[in-house]
């Protein structure tokens, strides 16, 4: 075993090039940076916007800077990582790049399923006790969320990478994705890890379905307030304040969903891809458009900084 993780550790793994079965290649490849500079630029206006707008310094907008910034780390982690190999040709990745860009992918993944919940407790909270809405959603709280989602995020991420990185790997090193995901890696173990996929099952579960049922018991909370008020003001108003993040968590909850808890024989390694590259690159880049365009008071902030 010893032979073994020593031969693993010194050993490259080969990345799959997305843009390999493309008839235009580089029109994909320019299609790509584009996303990724809109995603940067877009995301990093939000939290400046955010800073700089004293009326946006509550804590629905210190969430929403917070999911900015994972949007930012995200796209950051593979991306141009991807994008150097496709200009350079080469694909391999070492074997603590490949640990380091699994750790990062995990926490942001796990970090970001917290986040959204908290966010549509936020909601919930505002809309339906908005007398209480200074005390149960002051500054301590809001840092207890956002520090608990990442702290959560990071043990779960070090337990998989850690036990992930020492398994046995085979001759064979080529990972079927654009950057290291467990799935792919756990395809090229030289033993049997079915016991620990259904762990890592698990896991999944544990960091989708509680989230999911709070969102949902949150905005059906929400829509109930609302529809005994009576008042189709108030109920346009709240779908104003609310369709926003809704868009968020469906973009993004969908993709992990169809990737994580869905039965092997329902997607092909093709269509695993295709959802990476969804919520890595195209989920980062919509957010901070779906959050400014579906926005006033983002929008506004935006104007008087443009203006200025």
């Amino acid at each position: 075993m010893s032979w073994q993780n020593n031969q693993t550790s010194g050993s490259d793994f080969i990345l799959l090039d997305l843009f390999r079965d493309s008839q235009a290649p580089w029109v994909l490849f320019s299609l790509t940076v584009l996303a990724l500079l809109v995603a940067l630029l877009g995301n990093t206006a939000i939290i400046i916007l955010i800073q700089a707008d004293s009326r946006l310094h509550n804590p629905m907008y210190f969430l929403l800077s917070q999911l900015s910034l994972m949007d930012l780390f995200y796209i950051s982690t593979f991306v141009p990582k991807m994008a150097l190999a496709f200009l350079s040709g080469n694909h391999h990745i070492s074997f603590i790049g490949c640990g380091t860009q699994l750790f990062l992918f995990m926490t942001l993944v796990a970090a970001e399923c917290l986040l959204l919940a908290a966010m549509a407790y936020d909601r919930y909270v505002a809309i339906c006790h908005p007398l209480r809405y200074p005390i149960l959603m002051r500054s301590s709280v809001c840092v207890l969320m956002v520090a608990g989602s990442w702290l959560g995020a990071l043990i779960n991420a070090l337990i998989h990478v850690t036990y992930t990185m020492t398994l046995p790997y085979c001759t064979s090193r080529e990972i079927h994705n654009f950057f290291c995901e467990i799935p792919a890696l756990l395809k090229l173990v030289c033993e049997d890890t079915s016991q620990y996929e259904k762990g890592l099952f698990v896991s999944g579960v544990i960091f989708l379905l509680p989230p999911i049922s709070a969102i949902m018991a949150s905005y059906g909370r929400i829509l109930y307030t609302v529809l005994r008020i009576g008042s189709s003001l108030g109920l346009r108003k709240t779908l104003a304040t609310c369709s926003s993040h809704m868009t968020a968590v469906s973009l993004f909850y969908g993709a992990a969903i169809s990737k994580y808890l869905l039965p092997k024989f329902y997607h092909s390694p093709s269509q695993d891809v295709v959802v990476s590259v969804f919520y890595t690159l195209l989920t980062p880049m919509l957010n901070p458009l779906i959050y400014s365009l579906r926005n006033k008071d983002v929008a506004r902030a935006l104007r008087k900084m443009l203006k200025n």
